[in-house]
């Protein structure tokens, strides 16, 4: 469909869908946060179960729809970034809190995304330079040292798995069947999940909580989740599907406060606007330059 007639205000079962998905990506923060703080599950647990928990359910649903999926190649590297960043993901929350984890990880991904297109030849021009340079800026501060910084292992953990995962997202432009990439890319991943786990299985635990809130990570608000996700993303834009997701660090931030006894900080707060006020310019700016002229 062209992006003109996208342009449109959505309809209810796309902003439905939309609200759906935005609810479970930042709940994603929140279980892992949930489990590790309450120490009822090992982060390399935490990952695994969510990998495998993940596999299963997206394989049930591929395998469920009428028509089955195209063939494709195998791409290892993308199940080794998905797997990166569900590990460092993971380790990461054992320090910080959802909204500065989800912040973290949300702005490295969409500074991956954007430096790889600077790198690729892509064409910024002054009002994208500025919200890119302002985002850039705003993690930088976030993560810097101060009383009120968040912890610098912590942070860099969530920086790489952001990394990660925006690399991850870039191999999967243009893949015929997302959802069935989706999937294979779970299953490859896992193994690479248990693996990690055998190796720190000095350090393992997990009680019945903290399996519980793994798998509702896995098989709900990342399986399902990518579901839903796919399911709105006919009736988005693609300027609308990028803008949509800022809503996700400031959603895990007020969870983190009303489920989690959490603080929004100052700095947490004028770091939120920086980053998500400078990659809102990027995008706004990068659609009116797409715009076909008359």
């Amino acid at each position: 469909m062209p992006e003109e007639a996208r342009e449109g205000p959505p309809g209810l079962r796309t902003l439905a869908l939309t609200v759906a998905a935005m609810l479970a990506f930042a709940a994603n923060s929140l279980l892992c946060r949930l489990a590790l703080q309450q120490e009822a599950i090992d982060a390399a647990s935490f990952g695994s179960v969510r990998l495998v928990s993940g596999a299963i359910t997206l394989a049930l649903i591929v395998k469920l729809r009428s028509r089955p999926p195209p063939a494709e190649r195998t791409d290892w590297l993308a199940a080794a970034m998905l797997f990166a960043y569900v590990a460092f993901f993971s380790f990461a929350y054992l320090s910080l809190s959802a909204g500065t984890g989800a912040l973290i990880l949300f702005g490295a991904v969409q500074l991956t995304m954007l430096g790889v297109g600077l790198r690729s030849g892509e064409m910024f021009g002054p009002v994208a330079w500025s919200g890119f340079v302002l985002a850039v800026a705003g993690l930088v501060y976030l993560m810097s040292p101060g009383v009120t910084a968040p912890p610098p292992l912590g942070a860099a953990l969530m920086a790489v798995a952001g990394v990660a995962w925006g690399v991850y997202s870039l191999r999967g432009r243009g893949v015929a069947d997302p959802l069935a990439a989706t999937a294979r890319n779970f299953v490859r991943a896992a193994p690479l999940a248990l693996v990690l786990s055998l190796a720190l299985a000095s350090q393992a635990h997990a009680s019945a909580a903290g399996i519980a809130l793994a798998v509702a990570s896995g098989a709900v608000t990342s399986g399902i989740g990518y579901v839903i996700w796919y399911a709105a993303l006919p009736g988005l834009s693609a300027m609308r599907a990028a803008t949509v997701q800022l809503s996700v660090p400031l959603i895990a931030a007020f969870g983190g406060v009303l489920l989690l006894s959490e603080a929004i900080t100052p700095r947490l707060a004028f770091a939120s606007v920086a980053i998500l006020g400078g990659i809102a310019l990027v995008l706004m700016a990068k659609a009116r330059t797409a715009k076909p002229r008359a």
